[in-house]
């Protein structure tokens, strides 16, 4: 049952509710749920849910209805997130566990490590024990294959998941290994699954071969019962009548998962389908449909693996797969980080060698906005997200130390450029040290129950009103009220208590404010996408740096801008984005905001930017990333 306590409660009143409930037997978890704090607990209390009611501090008693306590959502609304050394598994970012089948050499395993890393992997896969259909096929390496897998680790920094056969194993497990997976052979090997219980390393729990779904959340409610939290769902096909796969992916599963349950879900499409041509298919819908990562089997040389070769990817068809994602995921609301674990790195080492402190990152607005998605799906936990009143006021903040990194907007895919942040950007002397792309989706949001018939006023940023034309133009007689970022405007329209009030902001500041949305994705089109920077006043060590910006003006005499474009062409660089802003000061004089697919500051471009500044009157390097 969960217990739903009083915003006056006191401690004293609390301590005497989790005492009976100890008493009782019950495996007691503290939780908040919008803002109110939540008891949840397992077991048989010893009392009925009307004998907590009466309890003073107690504001409702809720029964869980389903045989999974722990694994359940009721018990645990929000989502958990798995933290894998830098690599949180859940969050906003995709994460991809990529490697082979089996562990059978050092040079194998340390060659596709090095690849599925390359293309964005960040975490490695490799069996050291194989539980095999026959006793004759290749079993593993054992306590060696875990010895690979733990200098995988060392030299090339992903983190790494194998499989664990019995419970003798544990404290192999225990000092080679980052997360432990349960094959589906062992999704009901129960004291197996006690023992990683006690274990406490993060679990990824396959489900089995004919399992249905609530057995494989009871499967994992054995693990969450022993005090482990830290569990990955892992849907890797079942086996029907259909012969023209090895087994067959069920991707209706992700989304009834995501409704009953809090853990996060990733998808094994190499044991799915068996099948190599197969795969990437699979890896794409299962990203479409809504899963929190994927673990693909890639080998260099698949023809002559030990195991599984025929639906082990090569490292390139991975990396093709990795791309696609890439433009996937922000569809669906999520992002794929090539930059992931060196940007983790870099920051980590930000805050060793600049003096330590908080490490913040300011965005425009409140808790909720955009701007606040896009820097907590840019840094994930790494950085302290701090809202701030104005752009002007993140750039100050940046110069004068008051934060690390500023996220900002630049451009908008329906409604164009942000010109104030162009304009700031020539101003302040900070460099672009990163990128981020989300799909907007608009939503009409207003009070619990409220109709669309009923709204009168419309709150929104004037961006968004922009964004979402068409739909307004349908509702002529709204009053457009201005609000400086979407969540503000969802916190005014709550603070004024009126029905007839709706405002325009995304599902997170409905959530946070406790509202309802009326009408979901007004946008005027779908492919609603912003690109945010992010700014700093030095560039990230070692981070990332595949995109370069620039700023420059050139004489105003004919054939001035071609020279400097030709100085790109003739080096075969490719532009992505040229835009012109007025020079302040200077009528009909322009300054020129560049981005171009490549590290201009690398040592082999300092004769392509020897070549560009002799044909500018100025150039400035905004920042490689």
């Amino acid at each position: 049952m969960i217990l739903v306590l009083e915003n006056s409660i006191t401690q004293e009143q609390k301590n005497r509710i989790l005492s009976i409930l100890r008493e009782g037997g019950c495996i007691v978890r503290q939780m908040s749920d919008a803002g109110q704090c939540v008891i949840g607990a397992t077991g048989n209390a010893g009392h009925d849910p009307g004998f907590f009611q009466q309890l003073p501090g107690v504001a409702k008693v809720v029964p869980i209805s389903t045989s999974f306590k722990l694994v359940s959502r009721q018990m645990h609304p929000e989502d958990t997130v798995v933290d894998v050394g830098d690599v949180a598994v859940g969050g906003e970012r995709i994460v991809v566990i990529a490697g082979p089948c089996a562990v059978e050499s050092r040079e194998q395993a340390l060659t596709i490590a090095r690849e599925v890393r390359r293309y964005g992997a960040v975490l490695f896969r490799g069996g050291a024990f194989k539980p095999r259909s026959s006793p004759y096929s290749f079993q593993g390496l054992g306590e060696e294959g875990l010895k690979i897998l733990a200098e995988v680790r060392e030299q090339v920094g992903l983190r790494v998941v194998t499989e664990i056969t019995s419970p003798a194993q544990a404290d192999m497990m225990m000092k080679y290994v980052d997360v432990v997976q349960v094959g589906a052979r062992n999704m009901q090997n129960f004291e197996l699954l006690k023992c990683l219980g006690r274990l406490g390393k993060p679990v990824v729990l396959k489900r089995g071969l004919s399992a249905t779904i609530e057995e494989w959340l009871m499967s994992a409610e054995y693990i969450l019962s022993e005090g482990n939290d830290n569990v990955i769902l892992c849907e890797r096909g079942i086996r029907t009548f259909e012969p023209y796969t090895r087994n067959t992916l069920d991707l209706s599963a992700i989304p009834v998962i995501k409704q009953l349950t809090h853990l996060p879900v990733i998808i094994d499409p190499s044991h799915a389908t068996g099948i190599r041509e197969k795969v990437s298919p699979m890896a794409r819908a299962a990203i479409a449909a809504g899963a929190d990562g994927l673990m693909i089997e890639v080998h260099h040389d698949p023809d002559r693996a030990l195991s599984d070769g025929a639906q082990s990817l090569y490292p390139k068809q991975f990396g093709q797969l990795m791309r696609n994602i890439y433009v996937i995921a922000p569809v669906v609301g999520k992002q794929l980080d090539f930059g992931y674990l060196d940007k983790a790195s870099a920051v980590n080492h930000l805050g060793k060698t600049k003096g330590g402190g908080s490490k913040n990152a300011a965005f425009l607005g409140e808790i909720g906005t955009f701007s606040h998605k896009a820097c907590t799906q840019y840094f994930g936990k790494k950085i302290t997200a701090v809202p701030m009143s104005s752009f002007r006021a993140i750039f100050e903040a940046i110069k004068n130390g008051e934060t690390k990194f500023g996220v900002v907007p630049l451009e908008n895919s329906l409604a164009g450029s942000i010109h104030e942040n162009y304009d700031l950007l020539l101003e302040y002397d900070l460099r672009i040290i990163g990128e981020i792309t989300l799909r907007i989706v608009h939503n009409l949001i207003g009070h619990p129950g409220a109709k669309i018939e009923a709204i009168k006023r419309v709150f929104s940023h004037p961006q968004v009103f922009q964004q979402c034309r068409q739909f307004l133009d349908r509702h002529q007689e709204w009053e457009m009220v201005s609000a400086k970022d979407t969540a503000t405007a969802v916190k005014r329209i709550k603070e004024a208590g009126s029905p007839t009030d709706a405002a325009i902001a995304g599902k997170e500041a409905a959530n946070i404010h406790g509202m309802e949305v009326i009408e979901e994705g007004i946008e005027t089109n779908p492919r609603n996408y912003t690109r945010f920077v992010i700014i700093g006043a030095q560039q990230l060590e070692n981070g990332p740096r595949h995109k370069s910006s620039l700023i420059y003006s050139t004489g105003n005499r004919p054939g001035a801008l071609y020279e400097t474009l030709k100085v790109f062409a003739d080096q075969g660089i490719n532009l992505v984005k040229l835009e012109s802003r007025p020079i302040p000061g200077k009528p009909w004089e322009y300054m020129f905001y560049v981005d171009l697919e490549a590290d201009i500051e690398s040592d082999s471009f300092k004769p392509i930017l020897s070549a560009l500044e002799e044909n500018t009157d100025y150039l400035r390097i905004l920042g490689s990333y």
